[in-house]
């Protein structure tokens, strides 16, 4: 009991949380509109990079050893963790951008999935489209679920359960889950992405996690690339990655990364996220 006594945060800790979780937004919100054919990853990499240095803040991708980038750039087969470089975005890509920002030793971490246009393939566009708002949608119905939640797994339960409801055959990574958030970007617990037996820490004010749920349209089987970062799918389907940074205080739930607090996404789920006081 005492490990998990541990994860909980006290309400001037998780005040502490909320700036770089507004920072991580921006970073996003800066990425997505370069998000178009004939941008190149490093570009997009490029643009978040200078929101965390307009906000004097830091990378904490940076921290972890042996990544020099500020976000990760996974495309189309690649689901996760992939390196920004040379590689021009082209018509039909679906593309996951992860960030995250340390403040003042605290962190914030969310991820989004754009699909960029394609007037030849309005099909595959389509398709793609399709899987980001399930993988999203998923993000969602687990936050949504953190708001009543007695014990964690409840979490996995709830983006499972919209993903199986959506009607597709579509797989769930399981070897990539989310984590805890705070002093570090990843902390303990483990926020799987599926049911699973075990109910988990128990769900009340304090807990900070990252719910990432990701998806593809294949099979869930996936491999590390020779760069050693870069995960993608053994069968060549594309994948989505949507994450949030979430707070459990006294009085509810607040999406940290959410320049809304999560007003919008938890809307269709009846739930209204409170700010931290």
């Amino acid at each position: 009991m005492a490990l998990r006594r541990g994860i909980y945060k006290s309400p001037a800790q998780l005040r502490g949380m909320v700036e770089p979780g507004r920072i991580t937004a921006a970073m996003l919100e800066a990425v997505r509109p370069l998000i178009v054919a004939g941008t190149t990853t490093l570009q997009l990499d490029a643009a978040a990079a200078a929101v965390v240095t307009s906000n004097r803040a830091l990378s904490n991708f940076q921290m972890v050893r042996g990544y020099r980038h500020t976000v990760c750039v996974s495309v189309n087969d690649e689901v996760v963790h992939g390196i920004p470089g040379d590689r021009v975005l082209e018509p039909g890509d679906i593309v996951s951008v992860d960030a995250g920002a340390e403040y003042r030793g605290w962190n914030g971490d969310s991820a989004i999935t754009v699909v960029v246009p394609d007037d030849a393939r309005p099909d595959v566009v389509a398709e793609r489209q399709e899987l980001s708002r399930v993988t999203e949608g998923s993000l969602w119905a687990g936050v949504a679920a953190l708001a009543s939640a007695t014990h964690l797994a409840e979490v996995g339960a709830a983006v499972q359960g919209f993903v199986e409801a959506s009607g597709h055959d579509y797989g769930i990574l399981r070897d990539y889950v989310g984590h805890g958030i705070g002093r570090k970007m990843h902390e303990s617990p483990a926020v799987f992405n599926y049911r699973v037996s075990d109910p988990g820490p128990e769900v009340r004010p304090g807990l900070a996690i990252a719910i990432e749920p990701m998806v593809v349209i294949g099979s869930d089987a996936t491999y590390v690339g020779d760069d050693g970062w870069t995960v993608s799918t053994v069968d060549g389907s594309a994948g989505s990655h949507w994450e949030h940074s979430v707070a459990v205080h006294d009085d509810g739930v607040w999406v940290l990364t959410a320049p809304d607090g999560g007003v919008a996404g938890l809307a269709p789920f009846g739930v209204v996220p409170v700010p931290l006081p």
